[in-house]
């Protein structure tokens, strides 16, 4: 019986997974007909405990990286927000809206709504979010303090009071980023995302109207105008990033600008927790961050989401989170190997943990395979005597060397395959790991998701043991400078870019800094 990779669905969703799983081949857990250990995958929508990470074996991927609430819950984003721009000044992490956690900052907040009265009058406006929740559950927004009523822990945060409309509907765009790992940090950014309207025109008069300031779709998917026919948006409350990148496009707006902007929030928030987070290498993290352009096409980062939904409301859905899934699939990069070893480690007993704290871990070399079969082999000697039966026995790591007369469909290593059952999976259409001046480079793409940190050789070296956040902070600068005013050179490169092989030239050659935002090819 050939063996499959095992997924395990938590409280059975998200039930776009299982489909992706299913299509490729996978087979889902049952408790009941397999043992504890026997899975690959185990993804669930909560978070992990901590002896799930310390016992976890080196087949097995989780679907979160342990500590990452520095970011999902807001009062926790808001304060490492801050210590990063006490520490490495306002000139970069200016991409947040001021933000006060109440109770605690109430007297901070007082403040600083007394001087905005007092310099803008009553034009100044702001939203209130409890800390813990989603979903836009509990939102509103106020003008006058007096407004300001709240029963449990709460943020508030100045309003972005112009933002981009779309005839005149408010919109945020959900971007999808991977966190493949955290040591050293990589991060992967998909290029299809999601953009989100209100459902009714945008108006500051009328602040209590959550259809036409908010734009999460489980506020919106229940308001009268939901499946109107809205102008240019049409119906629905969704688009595709690649339409909103259409848009820009039409608007004649320097689209490339933004994304490296966009690209520098997410790099610069997860900078905030990476040293904090410990080394798990089987794990990878999926986050929703929720980005406002507003007006004058500057982006804000509004929350990172833990889990972001997965359930498909519509056809926008469908066309993203599908292929979302299964370029997230691809990139925990699965193999033959994962097969092979659990067999092998179940069968010896042998049971070495991943988790480690503090520190990279490099998976352990997997012990012998068991005696499959026998061969026999002459060997020519002096005396012409025939040499002894030698047993096949096999390493993960060393294939045995093939004879050149034996023909490819009897080597050994595919009779090892057959003896034990294993059929191989179709390899993904990906780019492996390449190595630059002795150094291991993860892939540029895979699928739709571009990696977009580390993105030159600098980097790399940055975020090798002890992360170098200046030196992470200098290059992101000096690029972000270098697209603000793109010239010849950047339209020379952008027209004589052929392929994925010549832009992972492009980002590793000689000439540096490299033009990351290229990756988000124009539509």
């Amino acid at each position: 019986m050939a063996a499959s990779l095992v997924f395990r669905l938590h409280d059975r969703g998200p039930q776009v997974v299982r489909e992706v799983l299913l299509e490729r081949g996978w087979e889902e857990y049952d408790q009941e007909e397999r043992e504890a250990e026997d899975w690959n995958l185990y993804w669930r929508g909560s978070a992990f405990r901590n002896s799930e990470y310390h016992n976890l074996l080196p087949w097995q991927r989780l679907n979160h990286h342990p500590k990452t609430v520095g970011i999902t819950r807001k009062d926790c984003l808001a304060r490492n927000l801050r210590r990063m721009r006490a520490t490495f000044g306002s000139a970069l992490y200016d991409f947040s809206p001021t933000a006060f956690i109440l109770p605690n900052d109430y007297t901070r907040f007082l403040s600083e709504y007394s001087s905005l009265r007092v310099t803008r009058g009553p034009s100044a406006y702001w939203i209130c979010k409890p800390v813990d929740l989603s979903r836009g559950r509990g939102i509103f927004i106020f003008e006058d303090i007096k407004d300001l009523v709240y029963d449990c822990p709460v943020i508030v945060q100045r309003y972005i009071s112009k933002p981009l409309l779309i005839s005149g509907y408010k919109c945020d765009l959900r971007i999808y980023a991977c966190v493949k790992s955290f040591h050293p940090l990589t991060v992967y950014i998909h290029q299809e995302g999601l953009v989100r309207f209100a459902t009714e025109k945008y108006n500051l008069s009328s602040l209590r109207n959550l259809y036409a300031h908010l734009t999460n779709t489980s506020i919106n998917k229940l308001g009268p105008f939901y499946k109107a026919a809205k102008e240019r948006v049409g119906q629905g409350c969704k688009w595709t990033m690649s339409k909103f990148r259409h848009f820009l496009q039409s608007q004649d707006i320097n689209k490339l600008l933004l994304w490296q902007r966009i690209n520098n929030i997410v790099t610069l928030t997860l900078l905030a927790i990476a040293p904090s987070v410990p080394s798990c290498p089987n794990c990878v993290e999926l986050f929703g961050f929720d980005i406002l352009v507003d007006a004058a096409l500057k982006p804000w980062l509004l929350e990172v989401n833990y889990s972001p939904a997965l359930t498909l409301d519509c056809q926008a859905d469908i066309t993203v989170k599908r292929g979302l899934v299964g370029d997230l699939i691809d990139l925990m990069n699965y193999t033959l190997v994962d097969s092979l070893r659990e067999r092998a480690y179940r069968r010896h007993g042998f049971k070495r943990l991943c988790f480690r704290a503090n520190r990279p871990l490099h998976v352990p070399t997997p012990p012998l395979l068991p005696k499959v079969k026998e061969i026999k082999c002459q060997k020519r000697r002096s005396g012409g005597r025939p040499s002894q039966t030698l047993p096949l026995i096999k390493t993960l790591r060393q294939p045995e060397k093939r004879n050149q007369k034996q023909s490819r469909r009897h080597a050994p290593v595919a009779d090892t395959h057959r003896a034990l059952g294993f059929r191989r999976p179709k390899s993904p259409n990906i780019h492996r790991t390449k190595v630059l001046n002795g150094r291991h480079v993860p892939p540029l793409r895979v699928g739709d998701f571009i990696r977009t940190f580390p993105f030159n050789a600098a980097t790399l070296r940055a975020s090798r043991q002890d992360l170098d956040v200046k030196m992470v902070l200098r290059e992101l600068h000096q690029l972000t400078a270098q697209l603000a005013t793109p010239g010849e050179r950047w339209r020379r490169e952008e027209e004589t870019t052929g392929g994925e092989e010549d832009l992972d030239a492009l980002l590793w050659g000689p000439k540096d800094p490299p033009l990351l935002s290229q990756c988000f090819k124009p539509t």
